[in-house]
């Protein structure tokens, strides 16, 4: 074995087409730049590591060819990480996971492997034990992998490094508690160099207003963490608990306009959990950006129960165009049974002030949730309808892992999906729950039918002809032309 070329590379698998089926084609999907690879790779190159980044997904490599690049560059660990920005985007991407240990194994058997992000952290013990790894890395792995590397180096063989599983004589050992990286103002701005940046493509709907310019696409983070607690959402699995952790407006600014200067970037998600939250943090960072002049068009997520007239003002003057909304259901009953803690009644009135003040909707919807009927299915279908978001995503309940839904099935034997490739919304296998009244196989059907509903409705696409153009209409159209093959029905 040759000597090692650097210490870790951190990969981010690719399944576009596994995960998108025919819609990986239509390019309808954002490639986003992988925050937490970035991420680490600028905290472990700051502490004197030599790192390096491979988005398999991005440069549309096959898992052969992402074992031959990590073989060339022989480190000493190399680390994937599957964590997503959003509860939906980790385990469905455990489908690339596999094979590229498969291949690892075949190309670079001396590499060490570990696989981190927040589907291993929500299933430690079980990633360890189904895996072809080394190392499991539960929570954000700031001080996890740099305490193993420098084992490593070392020649050491014991690892009780907070948060670490691994194999000894086929005994799961395990580290402590993993440590939170409080003060997050301390970290080095993400390692963006180390990538393709000029790869990234923004969703189809943030730039409605140009559809022809997603390109290039840049991410940023305000804060970490999420302090709401619902029952869908495995989130908070990644950092071990509910909270938040913010970003000083400082700190963030300067990451924007290292962006724009570096990269020309223009098109930006707000990767935050929940952006829309603190009045003071959102105002202060608002602020910053008009003043320093940058001509951003942004999305970030938000609660109906904590925006306000104001702060939609400072943030459509600031470029935030586009507010990614949580209604989730039509129905009170479903909302209070999710511990959503939204008020039914409320949404119109702040979806009526987020228009008035100049702002698309990204409206987030979920069909077969646990107390979903046909009749609440069709009260959330009527209420996506009324509020006629620029864009919805209209999603089938999944029991992702580290959620109290999915904690709820396995108590209750409730039926999961055989496969990771089923947790995907889009997929040939994607196989939802099953709720109290009715079959997955009929929350499927249902969501798929509002979703043509939605999009081919007329007085959608004359909202949408009216406010972008015929050009969008009819991209949207070409969408909805693309027919889901699904296995389930």
């Amino acid at each position: 074995m040759s000597s090692v070329c650097i210490d870790i590379v951190f990969i981010k698998p690719g399944s576009q087409r596994k995960l998108y089926g025919e819609l990986s084609t239509f390019m309808l999907t954002a490639i986003e730049p992988p925050l937490w690879p970035a991420l680490l790779a600028g905290y472990l190159r700051q502490k004197g590591f030599s790192v390096d980044v491979l988005d398999a997904e991005a440069e549309e490599l096959t898992p052969e060819q992402t074992a031959v690049r990590i073989k060339e560059m022989n480190p000493l660990i190399a680390a994937v990480c599957v964590s997503g920005t959003n509860p939906s985007a980790s385990t469905m991407s455990m489908a690339g996971v596999s094979s590229i240990f498969s291949c690892l194994v075949e190309y670079a058997p001396h590499v060490k492997k570990l696989i981190m992000g927040l589907h291993p952290s929500a299933l430690p013990q079980r990633t360890l034990l189904e895996e072809n790894v080394d190392f499991v890395c539960q929570g954000e792995g700031f001080f996890t992998i740099a305490l193993l590397i420098a084992i490593l180096k070392e020649g050491g063989k014991e690892f009780i490094v907070p948060g670490l599983y691994y194999l000894q004589d086929d005994n799961i050992c395990a580290g402590p508690t993993p440590v939170v990286y409080e003060n997050i103002d301390e970290l080095p701005r993400p390692a963006w160099d180390l990538l393709p940046m000029e790869r990234y493509r923004a969703h189809n709907w943030h730039c409605f207003d140009s559809i022809e310019n997603r390109m290039p696409y840049g991410v940023i983070y305000t804060s970490l963490g999420c302090p709401f607690r619902c029952s869908f959402c495995c989130i908070n699995a990644l950092f071990g608990r509910s909270g938040i952790r913010y970003r000083s407006p400082e700190n963030v600014i300067k990451e924007i306009d290292w962006l724009v200067e570096t990269y020309g970037i223009r098109n930006i998600k707000i990767l935050d959990e929940m952006f829309a939250l603190n009045n003071e943090h959102v105002s202060n960072l608002c602020d910053l950006i008009v003043e320093h002049g940058h001509n951003l068009n942004i999305w970030a997520y938000a609660r109906v129960n904590t925006v306000n007239q104001i702060m939609l003002a400072k943030m459509k003057k600031a470029g935030i165009n586009w507010l990614a909304y949580g209604f989730e259901s039509g129905n009170q009953r479903i909302l209070s049974d999710v511990s959503k803690g939204i008020n039914r009644d409320k949404i119109l009135d702040i979806v009526g002030m987020t228009y008035k003040e100049g702002l698309y909707i990204c409206a987030n919807f979920i069909f077969g949730l646990p107390e979903d009927d046909f009749d609440s299915m069709q009260d959330t279908l009527n209420l996506a309808m009324e509020i006629n978001g620029e864009w919805a995503n209209l999603y089938s309940a999944m029991a992702y892992p580290g959620s109290k839904l999915y904690e709820e099935a396995i108590i209750k034997g409730i039926a999961l999906p055989e496969t990771w490739e089923g947790h995907s919304q889009y997929s040939y296998e994607c196989f939802p729950m099953a709720t109290k009244y009715l079959q997955n196989k009929d929350v499927l059907r249902f969501r798929d039918y509002a979703f043509n509903a939605y999009y081919r409705n007329p007085r959608y696409l004359d909202m949408v002809t009216s406010k972008f153009g015929t050009s969008v209409a009819e991209h949207i159209q070409d969408m909805t032309s693309h027919t889901i093959t699904r296995n389930l029905y």
